[in-house]
């Protein structure tokens, strides 16, 4: 029988070889990627399958903290390096993987589980549903109506062009403003910066981006971006694209301010967004919005909610009332019948024993609400939530419904 196990510093490089196959990519590795890898692993939260003495399914997962509604931090289970080889799926490999790392992330006492799924069907087997959802957009820079004479923020403010040593300076203290007021934000550690500066190689062919940043009249830094550019020219004429790879900015000033910079910049004509908000501001900042053409719009951060008491007590709510909801969880960590009563006061959250339940749902429906961006009436109407009183959906949608959407700007 195939073993899984915690992997073992003499396993490593043979889990690495494994997870590179499993993602398509060149199987080897050089020293600077083995060690890279080494270092974001916890070596007790890294599994393996064995076939033998060989690795065929890789699994890891670390800490991370996840913004409720409202801003408070939740400890999450961060799951990533999901692989099965291609000769031994379909034999509940990832399955004994999954199952022991949630068990373990419950008696941790982390609140939710969360992951980036690069297939939509695999996960919701495992609780998890999709939380949060993305958009990526396409700006063809001459139909943008942009001013081409535009040379810098108007409000007082200023763009620099930084290096990879600025950025691990001013990154930080900003993404922890940005990622309080963004639920759906995750934390971001020092190996993530090192990473994205180049000074910890994860693959061979990393380059170099270019980083701006935008600072306020005061001063302040308020926003960053991070893009490459290609060179491509047709008859003397340049069709060169900047590639964003990520953008924050703690207010609309300092973002439409890093947008038109990167629609202003000599030889552009397009400019890829990276992944967004559905919701993002983008398009408006144009004056022509149309400019801005939806080139991808995907689901992004799967959620898996492992404490649903802490859940639902970490988040606020817009409206007041109070739901019994029937939580079913087909993995045995977090289902029951629960009482929530939430204001814009707060909320509380307890067993409801022998209550009458106004919502059934799984669990992995709950985490698709959690962050506030889907509608119980729409998954009732879908079928996967059921009333158990007439109107109950429409009543927890005015709690649990947000303004403003969420949003995970990274991936993991």
């Amino acid at each position: 029988m195939t073993d899984v196990r915690t992997v073992s510093e003499a396993d490593f490089e043979g889990w690495l070889r494994a997870l590179n196959t499993g993602f398509l990519r060149e199987p080897g590795s050089n020293e600077d990627q083995i060690e890279a890898h080494r270092r974001q692993c916890v070596p007790s939260r890294v599994l393996g399958a064995f076939d033998g003495d060989r690795c065929v399914a890789t699994f890891r997962s670390f800490a991370q903290e996840l913004t409720a509604v409202g801003g408070a931090f939740v400890p999450a289970n961060a799951i990533s390096n999901v692989t099965v080889t291609p000769t031994h799926r379909r034999r509940g490999l990832l399955t004994r993987m999954m199952s022991r790392d949630l068990a373990a992330a419950k008696e941790r006492g982390d609140v939710v589980a969360t992951l980036i799924a690069a297939e939509y069907p695999i996960y919701g087997r495992y609780g998890f549903g999709p939380a949060t959802w993305t958009t990526q957009w396409t700006v063809e820079v001459p139909r943008a109506g942009l001013d081409p004479r535009w040379s810098g923020p108007e409000d007082g403010g200023r763009i620099d062009l930084v290096d990879g040593e600025d950025l691990r300076k001013l990154g930080p203290e900003l993404h922890e403003r940005v990622r309080r007021a963004q639920p759906g934000a995750v934390s971001r550690d020092e190996l993530w910066w090192q990473k994205i500066t180049g000074t910890v190689l994860f693959v061979k062919d990393w380059t170099e981006p270019f980083f701006a940043v935008y600072r306020s009249a005061s001063g302040e830094v308020e926003g960053l971006v991070s893009y490459r550019s290609d060179d491509n020219w047709h008859d003397k004429q340049p069709h060169n694209t900047a590639d964003v790879s990520w953008l924050i900015a703690t207010t609309p000033a300092a973002e439409g301010a890093l947008w038109r910079y990167l629609c202003s910049i000599d030889w552009i004509t397009k400019v890829k967004s990276g992944w967004r908000g559905p919701d993002d501001l983008l398009p408006f900042f144009l004056p022509d919005p149309r400019a801005a053409r939806v080139t991808d719009h995907a689901d992004w951060l799967w959620v898996r909610i492992l404490d649903v008491v802490r859940a639902l007590e970490a988040r606020t709510y817009e409206g007041t009332g109070s739901l019994v909801l029937e939580v079913v969880d087909e993995g045995g960590l977090a289902g029951g019948r629960f009482r929530l009563e939430a204001s814009p006061e707060g909320a509380s959250c307890t067993p409801a024993g022998g209550a009458a339940v106004d919502l059934t749902l799984p669990v992995g429906e709950l985490a698709t609400v959690w962050l506030g961006d889907e509608s119980l009436v729409r998954l009732a109407a879908l079928g996967r939530v059921r009333e158990e009183r007439e109107g109950a959906a429409r009543k927890a949608d005015a709690l649990f419904r947000t303004s403003g959407r969420p949003w995970c700007p990274d991936i993991f």
